[in-house]
């Protein structure tokens, strides 16, 4: 037995996250590198793309990606100068600044999508759907934890 085998559960889950995490980087990289971005600014277009109905703030995109406001506006910034995002400033408040696709983002994402099926398709495969869903309710239990070591106040009243 190997010492991962006899590795304590949370332990293996643990670096388990961290090594799939660092390997589907290095693997999304590998792939887009064709296509010259890279895996944040894939990542940054994917998450305006999916979880916004309406074009979101820099700050609203660094909390759905689990980023700092200035990591974000720096991936905006190169996709900007590659004309797959515009940074426009709010109407209603002139200090926010919004983060709009271009018509030539959704042409260009649509010529990785061949590349991005078949991806999904091995790293899915053989695992059912009961598994993701435990999957999920686990990382949407594990993010709140991190929300809460984020705030070192929350941790400080439980001593």
């Amino acid at each position: 037995m190997g010492k991962a085998e006899s590795m304590p559960d949370r332990q293996f889950a643990f670096g388990g996250i961290l090594v799939v995490a660092n390997r589907m980087d290095t693997l999304i990289e590998r792939d887009l590198t064709k296509f010259g971005v890279t895996s944040k600014q894939w990542f940054l277009c994917v998450v305006i793309d999916k979880r916004f109905d309406t074009p979101p703030t820099i700050k609203q995109v660094a909390k759905e990606m689990g980023s700092s406001h200035q990591n974000v506006k720096q991936v905006a910034l190169k996709l900007e100068k590659k004309g797959l995002l515009r940074l426009v400033k709010d109407k209603k408040d002139a200090r926010v600044t919004r983060l709009v696709l271009t018509p030539e983002s959704k042409a260009f994402w649509a010529q990785t999508e061949v590349s991005a099926q078949k991806f999904m398709s091995v790293f899915n495969k053989n695992i059912t759907e009961e598994e993701f869903a435990l999957t999920r309710r686990t990382l949407e239990k594990m993010m709140a934890n991190l929300s809460e070591i984020e705030n070192p106040h929350d941790l400080d009243e439980e001593d």
